[in-house]
């Protein structure tokens, strides 16, 4: 039998991917003009070979945040587990990362004064009433939920959030590896809600409207990129995400699952770089996807093989049940643990 609502998903997708396209343009404009352009050098992370404008993140702000405004105001989805206070929260929250990617990409803002904005960003959904209330029992019968001490679940938010903030933001080194990824963990976010919320969920049509901005903006950023995210775009796609994956509470598991390589990849270079002695926001090659490159791997190669391991974790976790994706969450460290070892083995046989 047909989905009746099949339409409907297909046309958020539509009109946030061709508002997304249309706005590219623009964006690379004003970003010329300005000379907001990031231009390659000495520096350990930038791969790139041609000056290549930023402030992308405003293609994926305006996007999507024109176009669920709009899905809201004519009433096209349920938004009863997104109060308007919330609502506008999110919004304002995603406008102070915007502004303070826009200022660091512009001005080349230090570390100190770039986590400035996240936290904020934290602070307002937070105050908002936005906090991890419930997980799914993994040990128990299906559908059954282990609740969470307010204060604990805050705590837990914020880590969640900032987390996955800095996953997407240190991800961003080659060109289509975070829109893609974004693309994957929106689309599962989306297949999650079908199965847990009731039908046309605000937090699964805002996963699609994501999906389409981001699908939009990955035509641009494909290899060679005509654009960057920028600052702000690759902290507000983590931003979006933690707090899809948060509402309703059913979520987090499985974008974890998705993201589970990057952010296991950000957890290994943090700890490398603090024993090393260095600032954990230190730029430098020791991400995955730069030890890939230097055995050899092309850039393309490398983002079509974190797609697949996003892909496939995230198939895995949507089919799984809830004890099914613990496992999954150890076996992906395993596989973080193995490649790692692999990596440093055969680099160690190049020199």
């Amino acid at each position: 039998m047909e989905n009746p609502n099949f339409y409907l998903y297909f046309a958020v997708i539509l009109a946030s991917f061709l508002l997304s396209t249309a706005l590219v343009p623009l964006i690379r404009l004003y970003a010329r003009k300005n000379n907001i352009v990031d231009k390659p050098d000495a520096a350990a992370r930038k791969v790139h070979e041609l000056p290549t404008p930023l402030l992308g993140g405003w293609v994926i702000f305006l996007a999507t945040t024109i176009s669920i405004v709009l899905i809201r105001y004519f009433h096209l989805a349920d938004f009863s587990d997104i109060p308007l206070k919330l609502f506008i929260a999110i919004i304002f929250a995603s406008i102070v990362i915007i502004i303070g990617g826009t200022l660091d990409d512009k001005y080349n803002l230090p570390p100190y004064q770039q986590i400035i904005f996240p936290i904020c960003a934290v602070i307002i959904v937070l105050v908002a009433g936005l906090h991890i209330g419930f997980i799914t029992n993994p040990l128990g019968e299906s559908g059954s939920i282990i609740y969470i001490a307010k204060y604990f679940g805050i705590a837990i938010s914020v880590l969640w959030l900032l987390g996955m903030m800095y996953t997407t933001k240190f991800l961003d080194g080659l060109d289509g590896l975070v829109s893609g990824i974004a693309v994957i963990a929106s689309m599962f976010i989306f297949l999650v809600s079908l199965n847990w919320d009731k039908p046309l969920s605000a937090t699964g049509i805002w996963a699609l409207v994501l999906m389409g901005s981001c699908l939009g903006f990955l035509i641009f950023n494909w290899q060679p990129a005509k654009i960057f995210l920028g600052e702000g775009g690759s902290i507000l796609i983590g931003f979006l995400l933690a707090v899809l994956s948060i509402i309703t509470g059913s979520k987090i598991t499985t974008t974890l699952l998705v993201m589970g390589i990057p952010a296991l990849d950000v957890i290994w270079v943090i700890v490398s770089r603090l024993l090393s002695r260095k600032s954990p926001f230190s730029g430098d090659r020791k991400h995955l996807h730069y030890r890939l490159m230097a055995l050899g791997l092309s850039k393309a190669q490398i983002v079509w093989l974190l797609y697949f391991i996003a892909i496939g974790f995230g198939s895995l976790g949507f089919i799984s049940s809830s004890y099914g994706k613990m496992i999954l969450v150890f076996c992906l460290i395993a596989v973080m643990i193995i490649l790692s070892t692999l990596l440093k083995v055969k680099a160690k046989k190049v020199l």
